[in-house]
């Protein structure tokens, strides 16, 4: 490529700073150990790069937390091409196009503590060897590719092949190769071995110069990027190209790997791809039988035991492991799995498959496959998948037979009771002696789980499972009679019993439970039907390994490796099982085994199974037991988890919400008395009202209407005064709240003699909006014309007083329901003027109850003042009986005797005949009034009067 170099917006990409939504140019961020950033351009053209981006050739290191600059170096004398951040030490290197590399140390203030030349051209990269980390490599225009000790004046050797000069290199991280790859403008990438400095290999495929390769850290690839737009993925072993990826973005210039995941970051010339290889979840396998876990990093096979190393562990804590290695596997493993017992291991990766034991990883068999199953039923039993038309059988580790599906190809198989193998559209099961076809289900499950008795099983979908009951007896007799066909099977082998809306990840049955983690990452089980959360996985995807009941905890590891765990307490599972099961002597026994800390759970999963009444005699949470008592209309019980609350002074607003309830389920039983102290812990005052008002009970009426108002329940206060007959209260309460005018309408209506008084409070609080409209306000002493017959209303005032007290029972309605529309003042009045003939004593009383057993439908005088006498309702009885016995203020009324009135409030009363006639004064004042009302709310041009 000689001293040109194109553009290159994109040359060096670290994968932890390339978010998806984020196109990256001129510019690559590398994150350090301890917290810094360095800032490094990167262009291949002098003439170019001054277009794009002035390059001073300084080092610039910033704070990635704060994105402060922390310091600016001048490092090279011409453009920098690549820094290398040492994995361990606090160590920085720098290539650059004056042809020397640079090292830095951070910990002596950036100082350069050493200088390497040897290149005689621009050095484009350089890495440290992760295996060695006092040496490094470098690349160079030169064609050749260097390896340096850090405290070496010169290197100590160099790798020649390459017939252009070489662009990028990557060491192998793993323990067995000591490989080095490169790629370079010559359009190939070459595999070399650093210790015997040889070519192994010599990849071809690009179309164009070569500006990215790496060894990914966890997959058996190498990944190279090309300036013709295409990235190339090779197998690591074979060296043959397993995929090109080319997403229309131009040129491809850099390519990054996360070290927790597989994921794959894409440095364009028009932007950034992030790509996943593979999947994320760990090579690992659990024997919950021994408590051995087995796990692959890379072609290596390492194993730990779990037992007793959950001491002082909390749950979601990594789990200390002594590991041990078990040696190297042929193969790189994909999958790991144990049989039915735990002896034997298989790994299986590339096509093939390896069956070892587990204790010393010595080969048992091997074979081609492309899946693989163990069979729960014998030790040595297993199938096998070869083609798209080919699954074998396997017995004692011998092949045994070749199924025929009923189905044109295979996809998938699953091992367990039954062997199950999926198609295109369904999953088919088969029997594991003769490979005899059992049934065909029309889903396409992603795993299969059965459960230790093998008879239950789950197949997991990508939204929701399905659980099978599966009938063996009904299969063993169909094999003995002959009756399975070819077609159709064994139709009665499955019967479906619960569907889980859910996306499974991985789970394992304990007894008739099935724990597993979902999508969602959160850590479920799920028993009869129901799913209960034991926890939420938040520290990132955790992948379940199995279950020990052993140590009652949970084993999950994520993509690091690492192994946290989580406890569920068999006993718990073991008791739930047995409920399922409707066992309830086997769940009796096992009840006293599961500690009082787990017997609220245990209550809910109770409820969930129906059966409420042991659920709460077992719960020990207050609040799930009060609501089984409501259900179970328990009022009692209830009412006993409430007022153990009261006394421990606990009250809060669920509290009276809880309160209510229970007086709504006493109301419904008809117990009056609990519903009255219910409403009142609650504070229902509407509800009080209700109660009191229908119970007829005065003196809890009176206690309302003062505890409402210290509530700040007006409302429910005034209609309590009301209802008691204490309208002198429900007036004070109007002027109270400033409802001045209702104030003057209730006076108007039931108060007359308190008229004059609210007039004034009114006028008083209208005058602070407008004069003129407080001046309209009538009051009664100064203008008694406009208050027809006020005086009669003040004696109907005086008598209701005297006898609001008595009260009538509440079965005299249907008899007394007419007087309640009764004109009380034209009533006086015909007993005035003589239409009412006097009725004195036991005539009166007698005379009364004859006209009302004559039955009469008509009211006559007699009748309306012996019905009113009666009562007209239960705070004004005897009313009209007052007015016919005494007759005094009837007849000072009719002779002209003046009436005892309120006091005057200061106002003159006009003079007789000022104005003329009664008529005419009336008149008068109503023209002067509506004068007034016309200034101030005519709304013409001149008012200017504030209302």
């Amino acid at each position: 490529m000689g001293g040109l170099r194109p553009p290159c917006p994109f040359m060096q990409v670290h994968f932890k700073t390339i978010p998806s939504y984020l196109r990256v140019r001129s510019v690559t961020q590398l994150w350090t150990r301890r917290g810094c950033v360095s800032s490094v351009p990167e262009l291949r053209d002098k003439e170019l790069a001054r277009s794009f981006l002035v390059d001073d050739m300084r080092l610039r290191i910033y704070n990635y937390n704060t994105m402060e600059k922390v310091k600016e170096i001048e490092a090279h004398a011409d453009y920098i091409r690549y820094i290398e951040i040492h994995p361990s030490q606090a160590l920085v290197l720098s290539s650059s196009d004056d042809m020397s590399i640079k090292l830095w140390n951070w910990e002596q203030n950036w100082e350069c503590t050493f200088s390497f030349e040897g290149h005689s051209h621009y050095v484009m990269m350089t890495r440290f060897n992760c295996k060695d980390t006092n040496t490094f490599a470098s690349a160079s225009l030169d064609r050749s590719i260097k390896v340096w000790g850090i405290g070496a004046h010169q290197p100590h050797f160099s790798l020649e092949g390459h017939e252009r000069g070489v662009n990028c290199i990557d060491y192998y991280s793993g323990g067995d190769k000591p490989y080095l790859l490169s790629g370079a403008d010559d359009k190939t990438i070459k595999i070399w071995d650093y210790q015997t400095k040889a070519c192994i290999q010599t990849l071809e495929g690009h179309s164009n110069n070569v500006c990215s390769v790496l060894f990914h850290p966890r997959l058996p690839v190498l990944v190279s990027a090309s300036e013709d737009g295409t990235v190339r993925v090779w197998h690591a072993t074979t060296y043959r190209a397993e995929t090109t990826l080319n997403y229309g973005l131009e040129r491809a210039w850099s390519i990054a790997v996360a070290k927790e995941s597989n994921g794959l970051a894409i440095g364009y010339d028009e932007g950034t791809v992030l790509i996943k290889l593979g999947q994320d979840a760990p090579v690992a396998s659990l024997d919950t039988h021994t408590g051995k876990l087995v796990w692959a990093n890379n072609n290596d096979v390492l194993s730990a035991s779990l037992k007793g190393t959950f001491r002082g562990i909390q749950d979601g804590e990594h789990v200390p492991l002594a590991a041990r290695d078990m040696g190297s596997c042929e193969v790189y493993p994909q999958t790991v799995q144990h049989n039915c017992n735990g002896r034997f291991l298989v790994v299986c990766g590339d096509g093939e498959y390896i069956i070892y034991t587990s204790q010393a990883l010595r080969n048992k068999s091997y074979g081609h496959a492309l899946d693989f199953a163990w069979s729960a039923v014998g030790t040595g039993d297993y199938a096998v998948r070869e083609s798209l038309s080919r699954v074998k059988i396997f017995k004692n580790f011998k092949e045994y037979k070749t199924i025929k599906c009923p189905i044109p190809a295979s996809e998938e198989i699953f091992g367990g009771s039954c062997l199950a193998v999926r198609g295109s559209d369904c999953v088919c099961f088969f029997e594991w002696s003769e490979g005899t076809f059992l049934c065909k289900i029309d889903v396409l499950p992603i795993s299969v789980h059965w459960n230790d008795t093998q008879e239950l099983v789950i197949l997991t979908c990508s939204d929701q499972a399905h659980v099978l009951k599966f009938d063996r007896e009904a299969v063993d007799s169909a094999l003995a009679g002959g009756s399975a066909s070819l077609e159709q099977g064994v139709p009665t082998a499955f019967e479906p019993v619960h569907e889980v809306s859910d996306n499974i990840v991985a789970g394992q049955w304990v007894g008739d439970c099935f724990i597993y983690t979902n999508a969602a990452g959160r850590l479920n089980y799920l028993v009869g039907g129901n799913s209960m959360t034991i926890c939420h996985l938040d520290s990132g995807p955790l992948f379940m390994l199995g279950y020990l009941a052993k140590e009652n905890r949970i084993i999950l590891m994520d993509r690091s490796r690492n192994v946290v765990s989580y406890g569920v307490l068999l006993a718990v599972l073991q008791y739930q099982t047995a409920v399922v099961r409707k066992d309830f002597d086997a769940a009796n026994a096992l009840l006293p085994a599961i500690p009082e800390t787990e017997l609220s759970s245990v209550a809910r999963f109770l409820e969930s199974q129906g059966y409420k009444e042991v659920a709460l005699q077992v719960s020990r949470d207050s609040d799930h037991k009060f609501e089984l008592a409501l259900e179970l209309q328990q009022i009692d019980t209830a009412r006993e988890l409430l007022d153990e609350l009261q006394t421990n002074n606990f009250e809060s607003t669920e509290q009276h919400t809880k309160w209510k309830r229970l007086g709504d389920l006493a109301l419904a039983a008809c117990d009056l008395r609990l519903a009255v102290r219910c409403a009142k812990n609650a504070m229902d005052m509407p509800g009080l009202l209700m109660l009191y008002s229908a119970a007829g009970d005065r003196e809890g009426m009176k206690w309302l209407a003062e505890a409402s108002i210290i509530q700040g329940q007006m409302n429910v206060a005034f209609v309590a005064y009301f209802i008691l007959g204490h309208v002198e209260d429900c007036l004070e309460l109007l002027l109270k709240l400033g409802r001045v005018p209702e104030a003057a309408l209730l006076a108007r209506t039931y108060l007359p003699s308190q008229i004059s008084r609210t007039v004034e409070v009114w006028r008083q609080d209208l005058q602070q909006v407008s004069d003129r409209a407080a001046s309209a306000l009538a009051d009664p002493q100064t203008y008694p014309n406009l208050f027809p017959d006020l005086e009669w209303a003040f004696k109907v005032e005086e008598i209701f007083m005297t006898n609001r007290n008595k009260h009538l029972p509440a079965s005299s309605y249907e008899r007394v329901k007419h007087d309640l529309d009764l004109d009380l003042i034209a009533l006086l009045k015909q007993q005035t003027r003589g239409e009412v003939q006097e009725v004195q004593g036991e005539n009166f009383a007698e005379g009364a109850a004859s006209d009302r057993s004559d039955g009469a439908e008509t009211h006559r005088p007699r009748e309306l003042v012996n019905e009113l006498g009666e009562g007209l309702t239960p705070e004004s009885g005897g009313i009209i009986a007052e007015l016919v016995d005494t007759n005094v203020a009837a007849e000072g009324c009719n002779t002209g005797i003046p009436v005892e009135k309120p006091p005057a409030t200061g106002r003159s009363e006009p003079a007789e005949g000022s104005h003329g006639s009664l008529e005419a004064q009336s008149h008068l004042v109503r023209e002067e009034a509506d004068a007034i009302l016309s200034d101030d709310f005519g709304g013409g041009e001149n008012d200017d009067d504030d209302w």
